[in-house]
């Protein structure tokens, strides 16, 4: 069994600085890959370990991605090789990046599954996974608390609002796994010494057969909030006048 699962590198939240303009500055920021995709990434070492195979891992970014520590980081958490999309035309939106993974999937050749984590720690629009897995003309499932893997065929959970959803998804498939799937390992030494070992190829856009992919929309701005001081507005008691001081003041806010 082949497994892809698709990672995002993303900056730490920590390092991003909001300018007097609200403007959000990344300058100082190291780059990680999102909590949601070491999920993936966890969620098909175990299947890896289950049923045997191999696991790939895909990546999409731009220059950042030159990292030495970053690539080890990624390699030491379980895959066997890492496939990396370094282009400076890569800085897209959720539909060029599908478009772009699915681009490089066919490059790489043949797979059994691929895994994407919920959402990106950045965005969080939660819709490249179902994306390209339109593009790729194979069943998308998103949402997967549980896999099971049975031989042509894979068997999962979905966690709905009352009940557990149960799944047999043919194979080949694109699964989104949700952050409650696992608990990614954490590299140990030996881990991260042998992912200087491991195998890692490199694609620009045009070695993928790709010269510009059109986004679906585009991003105008992105400002923090600004910010509003607490008016300190406190009512207290359960008498039927503070509940009816309490929802006029809510209304008038919300007109």
């Amino acid at each position: 069994m082949r497994i892809i699962s698709c990672c995002k590198a993303v900056p730490e939240e920590q390092d991003i600085i909001v300018t007097k303009d609200r403007q959000l500055s990344l300058s100082r920021a190291e780059w990680k890959f999102g909590q949601y995709d070491l999920n993936a990434v966890e969620a098909g070492k175990q299947i890896i370990e289950t049923v045997g195979g191999k696991l790939s891992g895909l990546v999409v970014g731009g220059s950042y991605l030159d990292n030495p520590k970053l690539k080890k980081d990624i390699l030491s958490r379980g895959l066997d090789d890492l496939y990396l999309v370094m282009d400076e035309q890569t800085e897209t939106d959720t539909y060029q990046t599908a478009a772009i993974l699915k681009a490089a999937i066919m490059k790489m050749g043949d797979f059994d599954l691929i895994l994407c984590g919920a959402g990106s720690s950045d965005l969080y629009a939660q819709e490249t996974g179902n994306q390209l897995g339109e593009l790729l003309g194979i069943p998308v499932v998103n949402a997967v608390n549980k896999i099971t893997v049975q031989g042509e065929k894979a068997v999962v959970e979905r966690m709905l609002e009352n009940e557990i959803q149960v799944l047999e998804i043919p194979l080949p498939a694109v699964l989104s796994v949700t952050s409650e799937i696992n608990t990614p390992r954490i590299a140990g030494m030996r881990d991260i010494i042998a992912a200087r070992k491991k195998p890692l190829t490199q694609f620009t856009l045009a070695e993928i057969g790709l010269a510009a992919v059109e986004p679906s929309g585009r991003i105008l701005s992105t400002l923090a909030p600004g910010q509003v001081d607490r008016r300190l507005d406190l009512l207290e008691g359960e008498s039927d006048e503070v509940i009816d001081d309490f929802v006029k003041k809510l209304i008038a806010e919300l007109k």
